[in-house]
């Protein structure tokens, strides 16, 4: 399931491509009703989370992409696939395929969706505070927490288990022994590794005295891209200290750490 980074980068590409421009909006699979649409211009595409809302003139789509959708660019002449929702120009064309949901939503049923969703590191908005009080009044694990998606929103396994790593958190500390800054610490650093998602595209989280060139090693290669330290790597070396790093199934997602680096 893509995270948060994506959606949010999704959102910007749709607004430079589509806000406010005339638009073709159609279903080549037949799957969604357009109807509402006709004539429709695109006000604003916005991410909270994982979610995606769809600001037309005329109605409100909510697009999650679940564990198969993808929103791809293609040349406006590619017609390809299972195509939910179609957004085109001459030039190009946003095409959805697979997701898990793709519905009109109302004023009320969207603001449910927010009220549900819990601080989005990529929102200016977002209010840390509020959700530290959340954190240390649990006693579930910052680990749990942190893919809990009324917690933490658009957070998901890359994004739990880096920063973890990068800031020796253990991930099975229970929220309430985090201390206040020791969060703010893990927020900022949530959030900046998420504001480099977006602006690159790709997850990068090593410092630059473990990057492939400083370490001498082999660039990693995986479908997610880019440099990190435990996702994915359950029994390599860590990069700190050499310990084999560890995985868990936790909460039915793998869970990956370093159990030297990050000691409870």
């Amino acid at each position: 399931m893509p995270e948060g980074h994506v959606i949010h980068r999704l959102a910007h590409h749709l607004n430079d491509a589509f806000a406010g421009q005339p638009i073709e909006i159609s279903s080549p699979q037949g799957r969604f009703d357009v109807t509402p649409l006709a004539g429709a211009t695109l006000t604003e595409a916005r991410a909270v989370g994982k979610h995606l809302f769809l600001e037309f003139s005329t109605a409100t789509v909510h697009v999650h992409l679940g564990l198969i959708g993808s929103f791809r660019f293609e040349p406006a002449e590619d017609v390809w696939g299972q195509i939910r929702l179609r957004l085109a120009n001459e030039d190009v064309a946003a095409n959805l395929r697979g997701p898990q949901y793709c519905r009109y939503v109302s004023p009320p049923e969207e603001q449910a969706i927010l009220d549900r969703s819990g601080e989005d590191p990529l929102d200016p908005d977002a209010d840390p505070e509020a959700l530290w009080k959340r954190v240390r009044a649990s006693r579930r694990t910052i680990g749990s927490l942190m893919m809990d998606q009324k917690y933490f929103a658009g957070v998901g396994n890359i994004y739990r288990a880096e920063p973890l790593f990068r800031l020796g958190i253990s991930p099975f500390v229970p929220g309430r022994a985090l201390d206040h800054e020791a969060f703010l610490r893990l927020w900022q650093d949530v959030r900046e590794l998420m504001e480099y998602g977006v602006e690159h595209g790709r997850i990068d989280t090593v410092r630059p005295e473990h990057s492939p060139e400083a370490m001498d090693r082999p660039p990693r290669k995986d479908d997610h891209g880019g440099e990190v330290y435990v996702y994915r790597r359950a029994g390599e070396p860590c990069f700190v200290c050499g310990t084999p790093i560890e995985v868990r199934k936790y909460e039915g997602r793998n869970l990956f750490w370093c159990p030297s680096c990050q000691a409870e």
